[in-house]
């Protein structure tokens, strides 16, 4: 192994039009280099808690910059600064006002379905910006999810006991001696293809296996009692 030296690094840089730093992945910036932190408006908290370690700050990017966050942003900006807060009260009291005069005109019963429908009809501007918001946020850690399913540090989508299952009936199936099934098993939990074993490795394999205690044990057997 031969180190690259300083010189064939910075025109290897050059070439691809990065730092010499996110070459040798020691930054996530490939454009964006040395920014004033003043034109980042962050205040003192949160550049601590980015630079703390505690959150994972690949996934607040993926978030930050997914195509719906900006709409994210917006809902929640609305709900805080109760921009909507008049409109959907002003709503409420139109309802409020045509359900009363239904009531002082026609005198229906409590179960009439016009005065549910109205009652329904009255708007709660918590639940209204909780749950937009939640949809909104949903869209985006699915996309995100989805972005990620095929990493390394990614849960499979099959459990290990899924995945035991599914070899105990190709071993079922397969027409062998007990010996050979039970190999076949070991060969699927270490992802060994047994198909490209020659036959003098296949009845190797049986001999060092049976040297395990383990290989005592039938597989669709209990032990009797």
């Amino acid at each position: 192994f031969k180190e690259i030296n300083h010189g064939n690094l910075i025109t290897l840089a050059d070439f691809y039009g990065v730092s010499v730093d996110y070459l040798l992945c020691r930054t996530e910036n490939r454009e964006q280099i040395n920014t004033p932190l003043t034109e980042l408006h962050l205040n003192d908290e949160m550049v601590a808690l980015l630079k703390s370690g505690r959150i994972n700050n690949r996934l607040l990017c993926e978030l930050a910059t997914h195509k719906d966050f900006i709409k994210f942003l917006a809902d929640i900006e609305i709900y805080v600064d109760g921009i909507a807060t008049m409109q959907i009260q002003n709503l409420n009291a139109l309802v409020d006002t045509v359900r009363h005069e239904i009531i002082e005109r026609y005198r229906p019963g409590e179960d009439d379905p016009h005065l549910k429908v109205l009652q329904a009809a009255h708007i709660s501007d918590d639940e209204y910006f909780s749950h937009m918001v939640l949809d909104d946020l949903n869209r985006i850690i699915r996309d995100i999810r989805e972005a990620h399913k095929k990493d390394s540090e990614s849960a499979p989508q099959t459990t290990v006991a899924d995945e035991l299952k599914e070899n105990l009936e190709a071993v079922e199936n397969f027409k062998g001696s007990r010996d050979e099934k039970l190999v076949i098993l070991y060969c699927k939990q270490l992802g060994i293809n047994y198909k490209n074993l020659s036959e003098e490795e296949f009845r190797w394999l049986i001999r060092i296996l049976k040297k395990s205690k383990k290989m005592g044990t039938p597989i669709s057997q209990r032990k009797k009692r």
